[in-house]
């Protein structure tokens, strides 16, 4: 008997509909730049490859030098959202630089850790 319900509660859970996010990469990095031009963008995209609308409930930065942009509205399923990331080096030290942005949604994973980085010189 225990083992029907729960059978039948595990079909129930797969049966509902759930946002799932796909990332088009999770890593960018910059290459060489200089401190001439210190500020770099870059873009994530991804995709709703679930059946349900996907949100994005925060994206933060390791770091205040990076500033992640997302998409607030719901993405529907099959969509595409973007999180556009500036990277600002002004007074920073110069040479290899890595920084985190965690990304959460109501989807699954309901967690992805996207990363920057790159090389500043003189």
């Amino acid at each position: 008997m225990m083992t029907l319900l729960l059978v039948c509660a595990l079909g129930q859970v797969s049966a509902q509909k759930q946002a799932e996010i796909k990332f088009d990469k999770t890593v960018h990095n910059f290459g060489t730049f200089t401190t001439k031009n210190p500020v770099q963008e870059c873009t994530f995209t991804f995709t709703n490859v679930g059946d349900a609308p996907l949100v994005i409930n925060q994206a933060v930065a390791s770091c205040g030098c990076t500033v992640p942009q997302y998409t607030k509205t719901p993405v529907a399923s099959g969509q595409t959202g973007t999180i556009k990331v500036t990277y600002n080096g002004e007074g920073k030290m110069t040479g290899h630089f890595k920084k985190s942005i965690t990304v959460r949604t109501n989807g699954a994973p309901e967690m992805t850790r996207l990363y920057i980085e790159g090389d500043m010189e003189e």
